[in-house]
């Protein structure tokens, strides 16, 4: 039976990954699919506990619709409400126009370099910066086709290079405020700013590195074999508010405070995540209200936080949500089990199992075009098949994390390509070709850091 099980397990989640790709909902697909996996494995093993005693309603069935319920009361109450928070913050931040006077102030800098393949290398390590603290990549590649394509195409940098540069500064999705970043340090028990600190940052600085270099070469490469031109789109004066310069010390401020107000430096007092972006939220709110004068159009903007927050909670936290019961369905059929006990009859043990759930999450990524999606989908098995193989699970989730933002980079129907190629008036497959290679090195080398350094 239990071999049954998980052949089932495996035949539904290609299913599901099809059904993904062919523009389904993937918060449905994964529900369903979740759905149906619970249920046959209850039917099939009726020795399936779904929940404890304490919280059980009495019927096996009725506690499929429970675990629903206890998992979305956890992330609401969780790492839902974080990614919420961030969500809201980020929202209102680019309402005041602090979003945009931070890429500007940090474009002011590369502005100085006339080298264009040196411009190409500071601009993919700005981009990378921001999206720390601008998380949305699509939103953060908009802003840098506004403020930074022009100063890219004035030092003579081509600007499909540009493009292809743009869409991968959110390659590797980092940072406190990032949303699978907080998810990332939920499942492996720790804070966000301490799980950046330890384990993101030794994993990233050199794949950001090899990423750069890798791209010097590649566009050089397309650059002489391409005499195609582009359409910038993005040239024309956009009608995003404009702030004071020194406005982008807000958005940065949720991340120093939390580094502050954290076990790296601090162990008497430590900021949670949420609080966080509320102070800041508030504080800037109150600098938005001053400098209005208190007019009713100003005071009444700072709803925008909660607006972002209901956005985000239908975009990312309920993914989040269908993903976690699509996976606590796998668990009930035998199939992690499997997993690791092939693992270890090979002698690999988790370094077999970060090669696949990698591989796996890269190619959902690519597929679908959802980097949360895919990550959100097996992030949660990781602690299980990690103890199984006497392991860290952050060697699985690191790796699993930095695979969703990589394959996305290189994906024809990721937001962030489509945006970038919208903006450049090409399509999306001119910007992949200029990503892929650059991607796949960097997956390789985040691969091999996350084997040997977490």
């Amino acid at each position: 039976m239990s071999a049954f099980l998980a052949v089932l397990a495996i035949i539904l989640t290609i299913l599901a990954g099809f059904l993904m790709v062919k523009g389904y909902k993937p918060v449905i697909v994964l529900l369903g699919t979740g759905f149906v996996l619970l249920a046959v494995s209850l039917i099939v093993n009726p020795s399936v506990s779904l929940l404890e005693k304490d919280t059980t309603s009495g019927s096996r069935w009725f506690d499929i619709l429970g675990l629903f319920e206890k998992i979305a009361g956890s992330q609401l109450t969780g790492v839902g409400l974080i990614i919420m928070a961030a969500g809201g913050f980020s929202a209102y931040m680019n309402k005041i126009g602090a979003a945009r006077a931070l890429v500007e102030v940090a474009s002011g800098v590369v502005s100085r370099i006339r080298s264009p393949y040196l411009l190409l290398i500071l601009a993919y390590f700005l981009g990378q910066l921001l999206i720390m603290v601008i998380p949305s990549a699509a939103g953060l590649a908009i802003l840098l086709l506004v403020v930074l394509l022009p100063i890219l195409k004035n030092a003579g940098v081509n600007p499909a290079a540009a493009g292809a540069v743009i869409a991968t500064s959110s390659a590797l999705p980092m940072g406190p405020a990032t949303g699978t970043t907080v998810l990332a340090a939920d499942i492996v028990k720790m804070s966000p700013a301490v799980y950046f600190v330890q384990n993101q940052l030794i994993v990233a600085v050199p794949t950001i590195i090899t990423i750069a270099i890798t791209h010097v070469f590649t566009q050089k490469y397309f650059d002489k074999r391409s005499k195609a031109t582009t359409v910038d789109k993005m040239d024309e004066k956009d009608e995003g508010l404009q702030a004071p310069k020194w406005y982008s010390i807000l958005v940065v401020l949720p991340i120093i405070l939390l580094v502050i107000f954290s076990p790296i430096i601090n162990d008497s007092i430590e900021l949670s995540t949420v609080s966080a972006f509320v102070l800041v939220w508030a504080f800037a709110s109150v600098i938005e209200v001053i400098r209005g004068r208190g007019r009713k159009e100003i005071v009444n903007g700072s709803t925008e936080f909660f607006q972002g927050m209901g956005k985000m909670f239908g975009s990312v936290v309920s993914l989040i949500i269908a993903a976690q019961f699509f996976a606590e369905g796998l668990k009930t059929t035998g199939l992690i089990d499997l997993l690791i006990s092939s693992a270890e009859k090979t002698g690999y043990g988790i370094t077999l199992m970060i090669v696949i759930f990698a591989l796996t999450v890269g190619l959902v990524t690519f597929l679908t075009g959802s980097g949360v999606g895919a990550f959100s989908a097996f992030a949660k098995l990781a602690p299980q098949i990690a103890t199984g193989l006497n392991s860290s699970a952050t060697q699985l989730v690191t790796p699993m994390q930095f695979a969703s933002g990589l394959f996305r980079s290189m994906s024809p129907v990721s937001g962030v390509v489509i945006a970038v190629a919208g903006g450049l008036g090409v399509s999306p497959l001119e910007i992949v070709k200029r990503t892929a290679v650059p991607m796949i090195v960097g997956s390789i080398m985040m691969t091999v850091l996350s084997m040997t350094l977490i």
